[in-house]
């Protein structure tokens, strides 16, 4: 069984798992970290769940075989249609003294302090509100929050193709409000469970009628993890300090540099590799 220290893996299917690698590297600098984005595939918010389940395993065998011993789906998607299914029937003969966690959990967690009407909705992609998986997570912290969710096909698309700013991503950022408030009038709080809907914030907020708390990910995500840590000595002193933080593609890596530098402001430095 390898026990050795290595970095923290962060995994997503494209580009908005980065939000969420920002986020932790703000609130736990100290540690390295390797962040692998299968560009190539992306998206996955459309594919099957036994795809998702199988593309996001290579991924998580990939950062194991790189030393993680600590891997976080910063993917909803992933989270919703393969999380579980790894940890369970996997990670025992896999890497037992491994963990991997995911992105629903920790934000599921935080919105029973947050909604006062406890009406909810999820703003996500098409394979997680089938999955159902806020839905059901919340309703076993929270039983007596509604939840409501909608699809937003275009969303990933607006911001993959750096489209978000655009006058033309207004028109798809308030259908699908409007549509998800049409469903329930008495939603507060909304769920952006989607890693790449925080560049579409500040057209999110327009279209969000005031009163209504918008919850993205990244700040719940790494506040659990930093707790997690806290309480879980065995797995943080796997993971090895020093800040530094290397860059994983299944595509080319030039586009991975120019979106990349979209998502952090800032340049990276990425190396291709390919799962299976």
């Amino acid at each position: 069984m390898n026990l050795q220290p290595g970095p923290i893996g962060v995994f997503d299917s494209g580009y908005g798992g980065l939000t969420i690698l920002d986020k932790i590297r703000e609130q736990l600098p100290q540690y390295n970290y390797i962040y692998l984005g299968d560009n190539a595939r992306t998206p996955y918010g459309t594919r099957s769940f036994e795809v998702v389940y199988q593309f996001t395993l290579q991924a998580v065998k990939k950062l194991f075989e790189l030393g993680c011993p600590l891997v976080i789906l910063a993917c909803n998607t992933a989270s919703a249609k393969a999380l579980r299914s790894i940890q369970q029937i996997d990670l025992p003969h896999l890497a037992p003294a491994n963990r991997v966690l995911g992105v629903i959990r920790p934000t599921v967690e935080a919105i029973g302090e947050i909604t006062r009407s406890r009406h909810v909705g999820v703003l996500a992609t098409a394979g997680t509100i089938l999955s159902r998986s806020y839905p059901l997570e919340i309703k076993k912290l929270y039983p007596d929050v509604e939840v409501t969710g909608m699809p937003c096909p275009m969303w990933v698309p607006l911001v993959e193709n750096q489209e978000y700013a655009s006058p033309g991503a207004d028109y798809f950022v308030r259908k699908y409000i409007d549509a998800l408030l049409e469903q329930d009038p008495l939603i507060d709080t909304l769920i952006l469970g989607c890693t790449h809907y925080p560049l579409l914030m500040e057209k999110i907020r327009r279209y969000t009628p005031a009163g209504i708390r918008l919850v993205a990910q990244g700040e719940y995500v790494a506040a659990r993890l930093k707790d997690y840590l806290s309480r879980h000595d065995e797995i943080r002193i796997r993971c090895t300090v020093g800040g530094t933080c290397r860059f994983l593609t299944t595509e080319s890596e030039d586009k991975f540099r120019e979106s990349a530098t979209v998502f952090l402001q800032q340049q990276v430095e990425v190396s291709r590799v390919v799962l299976e």
